[in-house]
């Protein structure tokens, strides 16, 4: 393939030398072709088919090369072949020669742009996907874009050549038959703008609208189409403009901006108000994880120089403590919070019954019917507990379960099992063992935190260990026992036949966590799901009318992103008829809060390798930082991954004390396309942990300086001293 692209490139930048070289755009100009245009008309009645060929070969090789004179060479074929000949030959050499063209920029460019620029012509592909030939169709009818630009640009992304073909060739036909039309009455043209008036180009781009209006009639239609077997459900008014099914993170964005939007909308919640994240999830664990973190300040005090000492506590104040954080942040997510901002609160568990009627079976008995003109699921999403014989019988754990057993003991559990090395699994591992447990965290993978990289995983797994956890990766959990009064987790090390039988107080399972999908009535609607709900990249699930957010969406089991998602989806959901807005996950933020702290956005090195991305890498130790040291808290790194040879941002991963708020600056350089400079020309305080962004920052500059630049200034200088 490399040297079937070295001998195109010869090729190509041969041809173009010989082309200026000979300087044979002297014989592609009007005055020339109307000066032979008696000769050719002679030479075309002696010899038709020499010259047809002749030409369309001709045209073929100018309309490939991109090189000056195609509209001369239309001109010419109705000059010479009449307007039948003459269209027939110019509408297929310039498609030819366009295809030509797409497929060298294709073999030439293609690999050194995905290299380069993996991501964003990923998310240009994924449009071409949708509608690409749409896209084309529109360039092709509006003549002021140069074809050459557009033969280029669509070589760079996955659209089927045949279809690039194609589509060519009915495109420019409109254009192709105007030009070849004029070229009849060549002998009264002054210049090119007597073909191409400024009146003539409008109508043209106006016609390209066309394709356009052609995309929208046919989403028309395809809506049309799936409403059609619930025509006669279809209410002639609405009781709501949106129903929002779920009160997480998600479903409480999305009824605050219908509300914000002056919409009427209800608010159904089958549980507690503010979801998992609240009740189960982020708020509890962080407030545990903070008493944990304490304890293990206290026991090594002697860092910061003072008498260490063993944590004493009461565990029924401490899960009082967590219970007490849940019920301060409660008052933000409340239903009298809400009610008061205009959302209709409906506790109880929703349906969907149609695409335009929710059935609500409440909290406290009967029924409530609404109808309304769009809806958003922000369901959620439940813990995934493993298939393991006798699992149930030794009353396994998860996220959901943990908190409420937790606030029924006196005292912490001994012994706990942890099956799961994600975020879930590490921070609670790790929690629970400063708290005093004996903790074993189990893992079938080789590491933790696999989707991080490998050097990432074992600083974590380093901490974890050295706060007491023990650690058995690549080990197969095979069942649960009972013996007795005594509970065991049966594993095997994968390689090995030979059984481990450990002994556990509580099990906790953090192996995930799975879209709640069931029970909203998605089946009857026929609604398609996969692991998530399957919507388009503007939330949009089967039904133009319904919407999802969060993790009933995913990709990513995010509060933040489901937050992210619920602004699209609302405001597709009210006003989509007019103006549709697409989910972009171009820099989502992901924190795993072990200590020291997990923090990334974008790529990660494993990441990058797997897409056969090039990176340049930089990497700032926190042990060089003068905050950190002060702070005893000089584990950990920064991490940038940048495009090579320029300051752009493709990834950052930041493990150390504050990571997710250090984190921060990078999504808003990634988010806004701010470089590496930037965020080196911007002042930060000292002495924080902030200035290992800048630290950063200048390691990559040392490492990048402008060369021909400084040897220029070191003349400069030696200059003045004389």
């Amino acid at each position: 393939m490399r040297a079937a692209r070295w001998l195109v490139l010869a090729l190509l930048l041969g041809t173009l030398l010989l082309f200026f070289a000979l300087d044979l755009g002297r014989f592609l100009t009007l005055a020339m072709l109307q000066q032979r245009q008696t000769e050719l008309a002679a030479l075309y009645a002696l010899h038709p088919w020499e010259l047809r060929l002749g030409y369309f070969a001709l045209y073929v090789a100018v309309a490939a090369l991109a090189l000056p004179g195609a509209a001369l060479l239309t001109l010419a074929g109705g000059a010479i072949f009449g307007f039948g000949w003459g269209l027939g030959l110019v509408s297929f050499a310039s498609s030819l020669g366009a295809t030509l063209s797409f497929w060298m920029a294709r073999l030439l460019l293609r690999e050194l742009v995905q290299t380069r620029f993996a991501t964003s012509l990923a998310e240009i592909d994924a449009g071409v996907q949708r509608a690409g030939w749409l896209y084309l169709l529109s360039l092709r009818l509006i003549p002021v874009v140069p074809f050459f630009l557009i033969n280029l640009t669509m070589g760079l992304t996955q659209l089927r050549a045949s279809t690039f073909y194609l589509v060519s060739q009915l495109g420019m036909l409109v254009g192709t038959a105007v030009y070849v039309n004029a070229g009849i009455e060549l002998g009264q043209l002054r210049s090119l703008s007597d073909v191409a008036s400024p009146t003539l180009l409008g109508s043209l781009a106006l016609l390209g609208l066309f394709p356009v209006l052609v995309h929208r009639a046919s989403r028309h239609m395809e809506k049309l189409r799936v409403f059609a077997p619930w025509r006669s459900a279809r209410p002639k008014t609405f009781d709501r403009n949106l129903v929002v099914i779920g009160a997480g993170a998600g479903g409480l964005v999305s009824a605050y901006i219908a509300a914000a939007a002056r919409a009427k909308v209800t608010l159904v919640e089958a549980n507690a108000m503010g979801g998992d994240c609240l009740n189960t999830g982020c708020v509890p664990s962080k407030a545990l994880i903070r008493s944990a973190k304490l304890a293990q300040q206290m026991r090594h005090a002697a860092t910061y120089g003072l008498h260490p000492v063993e944590p004493r506590f009461d565990f029924k104040l401490l899960m009082q403590r967590v219970q007490q954080v849940i019920a301060d942040i409660a008052p933000h997510d409340s239903v009298a919070r809400y009610t008061a901002l205009g959302v209709d609160v409906v506790l109880g568990h929703a349906k969907i019954t149609n695409p335009w009627t929710v059935e609500i079976a409440l909290q406290g008995g009967g029924t409530q019917v609404l109808t309304t003109r769009s809806i958003v699921i922000a369901a959620g999403a439940r813990p995934v507990l493993p298939a393991l014989p006798g699992l149930e019988a030794v009353g396994a754990l998860t996220s959901d379960t943990l908190w409420a057993h937790l606030a029924t003991l006196e005292s912490l559990p001994k012994r706990w099992v942890v099956l799961g090395g994600g975020p879930i699994g590490c921070e609670l591992a790790q929690a629970f063992a400063r708290l005093g447990a004996e903790v074993t965290q189990v893992e079938v993978a080789e590491r933790l935190l696999l989707r991080e990289d490998a050097e990432v995983s074992a600083l974590t797994q380093a901490a974890l260990q050295a706060d007491g956890v023990r650690l058995l990766t690549s080990h197969q959990a095979l069942r649960c026992e009972l013996q007795g009064d005594g509970k065991f987790l049966v594993l095997r090390h994968l390689g090995q036949n030979q059984e481990l039988r450990l002994p556990f107080d509580c099990l906790l399972c953090a192996v995930g966590r799975e879209a709640r999908l069931t029970g909203y009535g998605l089946e009857a609607l026929g609604i398609p799901t996969a692991k998530t709900l399957l919507t388009d990249d503007c939330l949009q699930t089967l039904y133009p009318n319904i919407y999802a957010a969060g993790d009933v969406a995913g990709p990513y089991q995010l509060t933040h992103v489901a937050a992210h998602q619920a602004w699209v989806a609302t405001v597709n959901a009210l006003f989509g008829d007019f103006k549709r807005f697409r989910v972009s996950y171009k820099a989502i933020p992901q924190v795993t809060f072990v200590d020291p702290e997990v923090a990334r956005v974008g790529l990660n090195e494993q990441e990058a390798k797997a897409q056969g991305l090039a990176y340049a890498l930089t990497r700032y130790d926190l042990a060089e930082l003068d905050r950190a040291i002060a702070d005893g808290a000089a584990r950990g790194f920064v991490k940038v991954l940048t495009v090579p040879g320029k300051d752009r941002i493709l990834g950052v991963t930041i493990v150390g004390a504050q990571a997710g708020e250090l984190l921060a600056e990078y999504v808003l350089a990634m988010q806004h396309g701010l470089g590496l400079n930037k965020i080196l020309g911007t002042v930060h305080a000292y002495p924080t942990l902030a200035e290992a962004n800048k630290a950063a920052a200048g390691q990559w500059r040392r490492a990048h300086p402008p060369e021909t630049l400084l040897r220029w200034v070191q003349r400069f200088h030696d200059w003045r001293r004389g």
